[in-house]
């Protein structure tokens, strides 16, 4: 049973920080392109950050230079940390593992920055 477990989030300040982790089981990991994505109330899921298994990492316009995906081979695990968080950066954030034939959630995590 593949099962992609979120934590990290909260409240936070505008201008300040928070670091989200996913710990994934089920799946053989290093297989797996790892993201993060938000949907924010009313918005579509958008994509946040992905990670390859080699570490080669993309990222949204709107995160770049703020926020760091990294992974964990090792652990089966991927981060998310957020610095100088905004407004607008409030939504659920989920967890996704995926390849060209699987892809998976995790039931998402909400962060909400406040101004």
């Amino acid at each position: 049973q593949v099962q992609l477990v979120e934590s990290g989030g909260g409240l936070v300040q505008s201008g300040g920080s928070l670091r989200l982790s996913c710990a994934a089981s089920g799946i053989f990991f290093r297989l797996y392109v790892m993201g993060w994505y938000r949907q924010a109330p009313g918005k579509q899921r958008e994509l946040v950050a992905t990670i390859t298994s080699g570490g080669s990492t993309n990222y949204a316009d709107s995160v770049m230079g703020r926020f760091t995906i990294s992974r964990d081979n090792a652990k089966n695990t991927v981060n998310l940390q957020m610095n100088s968080l905004k407004p607008e950066d409030t939504a659920v954030y989920y967890c996704n593992a995926a390849n060209f034939r699987d892809a998976f959630w995790g039931q998402g995590t909400q962060v909400t920055v406040s101004s």
